[in-house]
């Protein structure tokens, strides 16, 4: 039997009307009369009197009452019983990330994370290899990965955020008052390619073009790149949350056609109802809106 109507029927019956009872419990007050009839009738007799003085207990419904009150409590210590061993199985969460989404985005989700779940540990680790986090996640040494999409994904996935790819360029660079930066336009240029199989997400960008620049292969991080980049060394290609706060000596224009990578979050299939996973999805997908809001 639904608690749930269980539920409405003590409501309503203590609070002496549909009316009153749709304010609390958030029903119409035919809906509540739809529940009612349906409780009723699961229950194969009448449990209360509708009259103009209000919503009373019929004789049935008396007897019944006691022990309603008492499947309503067991049930709601049950529930939480529940909860709390599966809070306590999943004591650590083990989270993999992309050194730029764990920079900008993991120090706000964690804090409020932590204040939802206080008794469960975050164990981070940065990654600085495109399909890194997938792998740690198919060997089961990671429970949680941030990264971006990839062609063979074995997890569940959600969409975060498309992330828009910007052209880096020196500060120096005769972009003439343009507000984008055509593809073609690498084209001939020293261009420094990213390492860890990003460089993956900028091929598919370059496309034709990518015969015909100069491609100088790196293994250092992105912000080196980036200052290489301001000494005149050459010109790449990054996405907005690597190149956040760090635009000295660089001018970072939008591509154009424009270019984005979409970023998500990824969970084992196995592992997606753990109370500690679902409860880290909420809080991201609640705070996604905020953190992707600001521009490089």
């Amino acid at each position: 039997m639904d608690s749930r109507k269980l539920e409405i029927l003590v409501a309503v019956t203590d609070l002496g009307s549909f009316s009153r009872a749709s304010e609390v419990v958030g029903y119409t007050q035919s809906g509540l009369t739809h529940m009612m009839d349906s409780l009723e009738n699961e229950i194969g007799f009448p449990v209360i009197d509708r009259g103009h003085r209000g919503i009373t207990l019929n004789e049935n419904g008396q007897a019944l009452i006691p022990l309603i009150k008492e499947f309503l409590r067991a049930n709601t210590e049950l529930n939480n019983r529940i909860s709390e061993i599966k809070q306590e199985k999943a004591g650590v969460v083990r989270v993999a990330a992309y050194a730029s989404m764990a920079l900008n985005w993991l120090p706000q989700i964690l804090y409020n994370f932590r204040r939802t779940c206080p008794e469960v540990n975050i164990d981070l680790r940065m990654v600085d290899h495109a399909i890194e986090p997938f792998e740690l996640l198919d060997s089961g040494k990671t429970d949680f990965i941030f990264a971006s999409r990839q062609d063979r994904m074995n997890c569940e996935w959600f969409p975060l955020y498309s992330e828009p790819l910007y052209a880096i360029l020196p500060a120096s660079y005769p972009i003439a008052g343009r507000t984008s930066f055509p593809v073609e336009e690498f084209a001939g240029k020293e261009f420094l390619m990213p390492y860890g199989q990003f460089d993956k997400e900028v091929l598919k960008v370059l496309g034709p073009v990518f015969n015909k620049v100069e491609c100088r292969n790196t293994k250092v991080d992105d912000e080196t790149v980036m200052r290489m980049v301001g000494h005149g060394l050459g010109v790449t290609i990054m996405s907005e949350l690597m190149i956040r706060g760090r635009r000295d000596d660089v001018m970072c224009v939008p591509l154009s056609p424009p270019a984005v990578r979409e970023l998500g979050m990824g969970i084992k299939s196995e592992s997606i109802n753990q109370y500690s996973i679902r409860s880290l999805i909420d809080c991201v997908k609640s705070m996604i809106g905020s953190l992707s809001g600001s521009k490089p």
